[in-house]
């Protein structure tokens, strides 16, 4: 029984081939940082852990970020701050 693994919804990282793996984890690492800083979360949340909650809210489309690699992005952090 130790062989199977299971992944909850809410933890896993999305498979969509536009939506790349790494950016999703930086963001959502930058955005943890911010909740444990103080910043409220934009979702109602029963989790107390900051990583949890940062997943879900960029999963959604809730964070807002500009990727430094697009040559049209300006120099702004890579998550806003909120």
């Amino acid at each position: 029984m130790a062989d199977k693994i299971t992944r909850s919804a809410i933890n896993a990282i999305p498979d969509d081939p536009e939506w790349s793996t790494y950016r999703f984890i930086i963001v959502a690492a930058k955005r943890a940082r911010q909740l444990q800083s103080g910043a409220r979360s934009f979702l109602p949340t029963t989790s107390r852990k900051p990583t949890v909650t940062s997943m879900e809210e960029v999963r959604r489309g809730l964070v807002k970020y500009t990727d430094p690699g697009n040559p049209l992005a300006g120099e702004e952090e890579a998550v806003e701050q909120l």
